[in-house]
Parts: C-alpha cells; sequence; structure tokens
C-alpha cells in the first residue's frame, strides 16, 4: 500500500479520491469536491489517499493543522474513509499510522477528529486504534 498527498487539480481527486470519499459524504458532488478544496487549501486542507498496490484507491484521508487555545497545534481529521471491501485490512490503520506520522513531524501534540454517534464502527476501529473520546461536539444548523 501507498500513501500518498493530492494537491488540488490532481486527476486523481476526482477519479479516484471522491468516489471512496463519497461513501462517507454522499451529498458531495464533483464541482463541490473542487469548490472546497480550492477554497479548503488555503486554510490548510489536505487530502491523503492509500493506493493498493494495484493502483486501486482503497481509503482517504482530508485533514489539516490546526493552531487554537485548546490544543495549540494539532492535526485534525476532517474524513477517514475506507471502501467497503477494504474494511479490517488494515487500511484505515495505516492511515491513522500515517496522520500521525504528519503530526508529530508538524510539530503537533494532538491528532483528532469527530464521528458521528451512529457510526459505531468506526467508533469500535477508533478505539481499537487508542484514540480517546475527549470531548463532546456541539452544532447548530443555520438556515
Amino acid at each position: 500500500m501507498k500513501i500518498i498527498d493530492l494537491e488540488p487539480g490532481d486527476e486523481r481527486l476526482t477519479a479516484d479520491v471522491l468516489p471512496v470519499l463519497r461513501e462517507l459524504r454522499p451529498h458531495l458532488t464533483e464541482d463541490l469536491f473542487r469548490e472546497i478544496y480550492a477554497e479548503g487549501h488555503g486554510q490548510g486542507l489536505r487530502f491523503s489517499a492509500a493506493f493498493t498496490d494495484e493502483g486501486a484507491c482503497a481509503g482517504v484521508a482530508g485533514w489539516r493543522i490546526l493552531v487554537n487555545t485548546s490544543t495549540v497545534r494539532s492535526l485534525y481529521v476532517d474524513d477517514l474513509v475506507t471502501t467497503a471491501d477494504a474494511r479490517s485490512t488494515g487500511v484505515g490503520r495505516e492511515l491513522i499510522s500515517y496522520l500521525e506520522q504528519r503530526a508529530r513531524a508538524a510539530g503537533c501534540h494532538i491528532l483528532s477528529l469527530d464521528s458521528a454517534t451512529h457510526r459505531t464502527g468506526a467508533h469500535r476501529f477508533y478505539l481499537r486504534e487508542r484514540l480517546d473520546i475527549a470531548a463532546f461536539h456541539f452544532a447548530r444548523k443555520l438556515d
């Protein structure tokens, strides 16, 4: 498996990454994904993708480095998804390990992510990977 970082405009973003990302974020269209990455990249958003030896994209992580008063410097994972047929094959573990290495190299003290309350399978995975439940995340929809 090879994990690579993809810059905006890379054709693999829509050809390989988006179909995997849509397993977690089905609302994303090609245009919306391009817009989000174009704007988000300036705010630190990055995408890393895990490719099998055969060249198939098996997992994707969207992430960014954050500096704030609560964590000082952390790597926040916006998206972490493995294709349905690649789950429980080590792809998620490899992505977490890769992100942890990136975090350490960037001087981060914490790797964090949010996970929707209904994603119990993902929660089991995060707990197995020794991530702690450190906070509640509150939100209000704005119409």
